[in-house]
């Protein structure tokens, strides 16, 4: 806003117009022109030259901390930190004791940065052993690597487009898919079956999308065609491979909504019960295959509430068992065909893996 903006302001609060008749004669929004009568006396102190040269002042970079220098509001802030009050409730805690004495509070913001951006040298480091979440930096919500064109990749198919049959369960053989990640830049690959709830993990060398493509293929191999029909995995670069893994498997691949986790709920609940084994910070990259193979187990074995207390193995075994058809064909029919036959062998080696609880790759 510039000078003459400010002065056809004040004409206009001379002449009693409203805030909204002085926004239109200056092609504004409302809520501009109120903000900056508001923040500059009012509409009975406002001064034109006044504002022009307060807004200049405010605009100066970079600002000094609030809390450089005052000690007080400092040891009010460090004593609310070290009885785990987290930044925003010390905001308005100091907002509701001191409502009209501006030295005395500071927004959540400037604690935070306080606190991570150690250059200030206001609030100890080690205050931030105190906040819930034990992060070392801090990034702004509005942080993206979309302008850069990173974290995309083209060609995704929708979980918009994904058949009706795999929403309502009724279907074995469709999973979800994520990694979970760990110290070190280690990760595991983790998939569900949505029916069953059965749970199978894959170590992954590294998140670039050609390792995990090749753990994922490797992994599908296992698997007669009926009982890996589709993959729904988040929207992460390490599935920009999707393609590829289609075409050697012949498995469907969907992707999430960005930043909708809920879209593959049974996969982001099972990855929940997973950290009890593998908590997050540590190094995932010691555990042998072996090792998630028999943490899967477990969970394999274990009763779900849903569905009414069955484990995720007796249902896959369930699920995986041949027809009766399929048994009649087998035993009457001497000349049946050879799909049919690797179809029958196929679901009696499952019928073992499901006994054993877990696969080795």
């Amino acid at each position: 806003m510039t000078l003459a903006d400010r002065e056809e302001i004040s004409r206009g609060l001379i002449a009693s117009l409203s805030l909204r008749a002085i926004a239109r004669s200056l092609k504004r929004a409302a809520s501009t022109i109120s903000r900056e009568v508001r923040r500059n006396g009012g509409t009975k102190q406002y001064r034109a030259a006044a504002s022009d040269l307060t807004a200049w002042s405010r605009a100066q970079r970079p600002k000094l901390c609030k809390l450089v220098g005052n000690d007080c509001l400092c040891g009010a802030i460090s004593a609310k930190l070290k009885r785990k009050w987290p930044p925003p409730q010390i905001a308005g805690w100091l907002m509701h004791e001191h409502p009209d004495e501006e030295d005395k509070r500071v927004s959540h913001e400037t604690i935070y940065r306080s606190l991570f951006i150690q250059t200030r040298g206001v609030l100890k480091k080690e205050l931030q052993a105190h906040l819930r979440a034990t992060w070392s930096i801090r990034r702004s919500r509005h942080a993206t690597l979309k302008r850069s064109g990173l974290g995309k990749f083209n060609d995704a198919v929708s979980i918009r487009e994904r058949p009706v049959d795999v929403e309502d369960r009724a279907v074995h053989g469709h999973w979800e898919g994520d990694l979970i990640a760990g110290a070190g830049n280690s990760f595991i690959a983790t998939l569900v079956e949505r029916h069953t709830r059965f749970v199978m993990l894959a170590k992954v060398g590294n998140k670039d999308g050609h390792s995990v493509t090749q753990a994922l293929i490797k992994q599908s191999r296992k698997f007669p065609k009926e009982l890996y029909r589709s993959l729904t995995w988040d929207r992460g670069t390490e599935m920009a491979g999707h393609k590829a893994f289609t075409l050697a498997t012949d498995i469907d691949v969907f992707l999430c909504d960005p930043h909708s986790p809920w879209q593959r709920g049974t996969n982001e609940n099972t990855n929940r019960l997973l950290r009890q084994s593998f908590p997050k910070g540590t190094d995932l990259s010691i555990h042998s295959q072996a090792k998630l193979s028999a943490v899967a187990r477990q969970l394999n074995e274990r009763p779900r509430k849903t569905p009414v207390y069955e484990t995720p193995g007796q249902r896959f075994n369930a699920s995986s068992q041949p027809t009766s058809d399929t048994h009649h064909t087998q035993r009457d029919n001497s000349k049946s065909s050879d799909a049919t036959t690797v179809r029958y062998c196929s679901y009696s080696a499952w019928k073992v893996f499901v006994r054993v609880g877990a696969i080795d790759l």
